[in-house]
Order: structure tokens, then C-alpha cells, then sequence
């Protein structure tokens, strides 16, 4: 039924935003979950990305990462990490290059990726992709931005434009301020799913991201 007072047909696409960090490989896995129950589905999904930083909390000035920074994350928690991401790997069938990457700056990334989605939505999906792949794949510093280049090459995509976009003050201030926007409606770890109102945190089956999105609540 049309809209009473403006006369438009409701929108009935279903829609889910995640947020969610490249370093992560439970964000990675729950990408890969994410396209299993895309895949499963009649209709289309809008997928709405929403970039996080796992590392805020051990940045300097100048936005490199300070690792002394104690955030409580010792060899235990690792462990314990791996050992849910070789759970994962195998309920989702994925294979990995590597299962953490504490190594790497996902920030260059996340600042490559959100220029793309400002300026070249349509390629978005495939950069975004290219970028899990990199780094979980094939092992790649995604933090690099001769990395982040050669991605944006992939997907023909400016690679002097990603260049640019790295180092643009401005595109990483308003990074910042979706960080900041994360945090503020409550968002404390990736990933996350968000459908409806409702949210699912960690890299939940399909069938979770379904009744997250369908209901059945």
C-alpha cells in the first residue's frame, strides 16, 4: 500500500549494516557467514558497512600504534583466539593464511575503503573484498599502501587516487567521527550486526544472521 501522505511505495529491501574492522578475523569469518546467508536468500540484501577501530584505545598522536599499551590482551586471550578462529574456519569451511594479525594497521585500509565508498559505491563491495582476501588469503600487509594500490588496481579503481586518500587529513578525520558515531550507539567490539533495531556481535552462523534480519527474534 502507498504511503498516505507522500504517495511512495515503502521500501521492502531487506537491510543489514555491519561494523566491523579488516584486522579481525572474526570479522573476516563473519563476512564469509554473511555471504553464506546471502547466498541462501530469494531477495536481494543491502549490506550497509560501517568502519570500526579495534586499536583506538593504543594510538598515538599521530595515529601509529603504541603496543606497550596494556588492553588486557595477553598470551591466553591470543590462544583462546585462534582456537575459536579454527572453530570458525571449519563450521564455515575457510581456509586461512594466517589466524590473528596483530602485526598489521588495518587503519590505511579502513581510510582507502571509506573513500571508495564515498566516491566509487558501485566498486565498493569488490574493494572491500579484495582487502579480506589480502590480508587473510594471501597474507598481505593491508597497512601498506603500495598493497592497498595494487588492490585498487584489481578492481579498477584510481590507484593514485587511493594514494591520495591514505594521506588526506581530511578523509581521516571524518574516519575519526565514524569511529567516534560507533562507539556512541554502543558499539564495543566487531563484528557486529545490526538489523531492524537489533544486533548480533561476534561471526554468528547464517542461520543467526537470518532470523536477525527475517525476524523470529
Amino acid at each position: 500500500m502507498a504511503d498516505a501522505d507522500t504517495g511512495s511505495t515503502p521500501e521492502t529491501t531487506d537491510r543489514i549494516e555491519i561494523y566491523a574492522d579488516y584486522v579481525c578475523p572474526f570479522c573476516y569469518l563473519g563476512t564469509r557467514s554473511l555471504a553464506q546467508y546471502r547466498e541462501g536468500r530469494d531477495e536481494p540484501l543491502e549490506v550497509e558497512w560501517h568502519p570500526f577501530d579495534l586499536r583506538s584505545g593504543k594510538r598515538n598522536a599521530d595515529g601509529s600504534i603504541d603496543h606497550d599499551v596494556d588492553d588486557g590482551k595477553g598470551d591466553e586471550y591470543y590462544e583462546q583466539a585462534r582456537q575459536n578462529v579454527r572453530r570458525l574456519q571449519e563450521e564455515y569451511g575457510v581456509e586461512m593464511a594466517q589466524e590473528i594479525a596483530t602485526d598489521v594497521d588495518s587503519l590505511n585500509a579502513q581510510v582507502a575503503s571509506w573513500y571508495v565508498k564515498q566516491e566509487y559505491p558501485e566498486q565498493w563491495a569488490a574493494f572491500d573484498e579484495a582487502i579480506y582476501t589480502a590480508l587473510w588469503q594471501n597474507g598481505r600487509d593491508i597497512g601498506d599502501v603500495d598493497v592497498l594500490a595494487d588492490l585498487a588496481s584489481d578492481v579498477d579503481l584510481p590507484t593514485d587516487e587511493i594514494r591520495d586518500a591514505v594521506d588526506d587529513e581530511g578523509i581521516r578525520a571524518e574516519l575519526e567521527d565514524r569511529f567516534a558515531e560507533a562507539q556512541q550507539k554502543g558499539i564495543t567490539g566487531v563484528p557486529t550486526f545490526v538489523s531492524d533495531g537489533h544486533a548480533a556481535r561476534g561471526s554468528v552462523p547464517p542461520e543467526h544472521l537470518e532470523r536477525l534480519v527475517e525476524g523470529d527474534r
